[in-house]
């Protein structure tokens, strides 16, 4: 069972160490063995001695009965955006190539804390700024399904360690659909929790040592199996010693099985069109819940798609400029008294955003909370428990593409994370699931989404939905 065990889902793992039929420093070396031997270049910086020494530690723990967490002697890894004590965080940054942390970031802390074995860092683009997964100190990430093809970013080593069986989960996070897109190309499942269930304090970008972080990211984690996201997620709810808070979250339980749920489905928008197949995809997803007795009903969603987008845009621009340095900042400011009157490109809607007045941000973030709550009312007043979108239009795009074609017709590069950001400004909890490959044999997610502090029921759903299909995880 040894010889296989790494490729089995975390919660399985896990089993087999409450078991004893399998050590931690076992488990460890056997996923240090599928690292050496991958090239897919997701895994970019580890600590074997450091690691080993937490894997004895838990076995030892183990030998005497006292377990220290609901992941005690898993090995994980974590996106390389999260500081980790001892270990070094570069956030795929030249200017970080030598920063080692002397802090865990808040969401390490608690994994940590819960007996996870931090095995070592996975890929992102430079400052986590980029959809695609490449960088100056590391290289590329490449997909396991076609390593032509793009692994998303900024979450892309992350969901390729996870799919090419490095590692039974990760820890990424989402911004702006971040590890919501490389699930989707990398046939993983990736949860973006309600927003604030996980501080994200020492999460790059903010600079190393802030205390703050933008207002709209959160951590999640990746992994091939829906009960593996529950597990990481009632450790990261958790909160460690260090932190010294007198509370713990309590998420509802879900709320059903998926035959009584009521679900929408949004399939299509205008405004960013889907793919032939990921349009069919979606039909197929929507065939097997009728057939299985839920009660299933087409929706254009609670807001205008493209309103939305605009809001998001601006929320996103404005949070970005926090580190920005004097000399920048008042050169963008600058520049934005230059522009035209009737200017709408995309520089000069950059420009006009990065640089808006403290009064502009609060109307927008005033918009935000009516947003919200419109969105809210679409689940307790419309009656539906689930909404499932697009996860993306496409499946996985050509490695280094900047531009986005879908079914023949080029769109925005950023096309890519637009029905994902329906939801980023919002705070949602959205939930990428693995549902279909296309003929070329390239994952296909879809995207459910439930109102505040529904994450469970999402999970609960997902593995329902892995049932009805049939689909089997990466």
């Amino acid at each position: 069972m040894t010889t296989d065990l790494s490729r089995q889902p975390a919660h399985v793992q896990l089993e087999a160490l409450h078991r004893r039929e399998i050590s931690s420093r076992e488990l460890l070396d056997l996923h240090l063995d599928r690292i050496d031997a991958s090239r897919v270049n997701a895994v970019i910086t580890r600590d074997d001695h450091v690691a080993r020494a937490a894997a004895h530690a838990a076995d030892e723990r183990r030998a005497r009965d006292e377990s220290s967490g609901t992941l005690d002697g898993l090995p994980l890894t974590i996106k390389d955006s999260f500081e980790t004590e001892g270990l070094r965080t570069t956030c795929g940054a030249e200017h970080l190539a030598n920063h080692v942390p002397g802090r865990d970031a808040d969401a390490v802390a608690r994994l940590r804390h819960q007996g996870a074995v931090i095995m070592g860092k996975t890929n992102t683009p430079a400052y986590c700024q980029d959809l695609h997964t490449d960088n100056g100190l590391f290289g590329p990430t490449l997909n396991p399904y076609d390593p032509k093809r793009t692994v998303g970013g900024s979450s892309g080593g992350p969901a390729a360690a996870v799919a090419a069986h490095l590692t039974p989960a990760d820890l990424g996070s989402d911004l702006a659909g971040s590890l919501r897109l490389p699930a989707h190309y990398c046939g993983v499942y990736g949860l973006r929790p309600t927003l604030g269930l996980i501080p994200a304090r020492g999460h790059i970008p903010r600079p190393p040592g802030w205390m703050t972080s933008s207002d709209m990211v959160t951590p999640g984690p990746l992994a091939r199996h829906p009960r593996d996201l529950d597990l990481l997620l009632h450790a990261l709810m958790t909160p460690s010693t260090a932190e010294n808070n007198p509370w713990l979250v309590r998420l509802p339980a879900a709320r059903s099985s998926v035959r009584q749920l009521r679900v929408a489905v949004w399939a299509e928008d205008a405004r960013c069109p889907v793919d032939r197949a990921t349009a069919d995809a979606l039909a197929t997803v929507e065939q097997a819940l009728a057939a299985a007795g839920t009660k299933v009903r087409p929706t254009t969603g609670p807001a205008s798609f493209a309103d939305s987008l605009r809001l998001f845009e601006q929320l996103l621009h404005a949070t970005a400029t926090a580190a920005t340095d004097e000399e920048s900042g008042a050169a963008e400011l600058d520049a934005a008294r230059q522009l035209r009157g009737d200017d709408a490109s995309p520089r000069a809607t950059f420009l006009r955003h990065r640089t808006q007045t403290h009064r502009a941000w609060l109307r927008a973030d005033e918009q935000r909370v009516r947003l919200r709550e419109t969105w809210e009312r679409f689940f307790a007043d419309a009656e539906h428990d689930v909404l499932i979108t697009p996860a993306a239009p496409t499946p996985a795009i050509p490695a280094g593409a900047r531009s986005l074609v879908v079914d023949g017709i080029e769109r925005s590069f950023f096309d890519q994370t637009g029905w994902a950001n329906l939801t980023s400004h919002v705070g949602l909890p959205s939930l990428v699931v693995p549902v279909a490959r296309n003929v070329d044999g390239l994952p296909i997610g879809v995207q459910l989404v439930g109102p505040a502090y529904s994450d469970r029921t999402l999970l609960a759903m997902a593995e329902d939905l892995a049932s009805l299909l049939g689909e089997t995880a990466p």
